[in-house]
């Protein structure tokens, strides 16, 4: 693995292509340009590609041809699921061409959603340990931008003490993103799918709430109201049911893990009041 931790300060020589261009790569991409960075965008579908050059004077491409040797390769791919287990076909599918075009000095990080386990297995079994690797996911709310967009303070795990130094680095120095750095890069991929399934189990007690209030004739939302006065309780709101791509997918992702009681029921109970809803309304 190279000089890059020599090279991490140069910020006139350093380029970067983000791969993806769904909700949370674009404004990755948008986001590391404006701290002049040289950056090309990839994204396998057509149609993406053409919508972001509609609204962005980058360089977008859907063709690895395209792309110059780059220094940081920013993996943004959507990860999902199929039969209830974790589909990150798309996230090793990237890794596999990125092991095939880049220079040993150039290091990737990824801000897909991941399980633990998976980018040491990129690590040894693609990039034979010889590309650099952190895990740094991704907490774009794309509602708040703002307050919530890609600056805010970001998670970092590594493979090695190298890795780490050269992602600090990249994030920290480059692109001015906070940092918490944790101990293992599988903490860093454990915690996106917590934080999510967290919000979720949230989600699915008010839900629970909000069916045993109509039971008992109290109205559910005097009762969150008057409840979340207190200064260590903050109910969300029951709308619609658990929908979005993001905490139907972590929370599956979390139980592929191990099983888990808690879990299966908070599934169950966003089950439920789905169709408690329709039969409201």
């Amino acid at each position: 693995m190279g000089n890059m931790p020599q090279r991490i300060m140069k910020l006139s020589a350093m380029k970067a292509c983000v791969i993806g261009l769904g909700q949370i790569g674009l404004p990755v991409a948008q986001y590391v340009h404006s701290k002049g960075l040289e950056v090309w965008g990839y994204d396998i579908n057509p149609n993406t590609i053409e919508s972001a050059h509609e609204r962005e004077e980058l360089r977008f491409t859907n063709s690895w041809k395209d792309i110059p040797k780059v220094d940081a390769y920013i993996v943004c791919v959507t990860t999902s699921q199929m039969n209830g287990k974790p589909d990150l076909s798309a996230v090793f599918d990237v890794c596999k061409r990125i092991s095939q075009v880049a220079n040993s000095s150039a290091f990737v990080s990824i801000e897909s959603t991941i399980v633990p386990g998976t980018s040491r297995k990129i690590f040894e079994d693609i990039f034979k340990g010889k590309i650099n690797i952190v895990h740094v996911p991704h907490r774009y709310w794309t509602d708040d931008p703002v307050n919530h967009g890609v600056n805010q303070m970001r998670v970092i795990g590594a493979v090695n003490k190298e890795s780490l130094k050269i992602g600090q680095g990249f994030y920290e120095n480059l692109l001015g993103i906070p940092l918490h750095t944790v101990s293992s890069i599988e903490i860093a991929e454990m915690c996106k799918i917590t934080e999510n399934s967290h919000r979720y189990l949230q989600i699915a007690f008010v839900e629970e709430l909000k069916m045993m209030c109509t039971r008992i004739g109290l109205d559910f939302d005097e009762l969150r109201k008057a409840c979340n006065t207190k200064w260590n309780v903050d109910m969300p709101e029951a709308k619609d049911g658990i929908g979005r791509h993001c905490l139907p997918k972590d929370i599956k992702y979390l139980t592929s893990l191990t099983s888990s009681a808690l879990l299966e029921s908070a599934i169950n109970v966003d089950k439920e009041y789905r169709e408690w809803l329709s039969k409201e309304r």
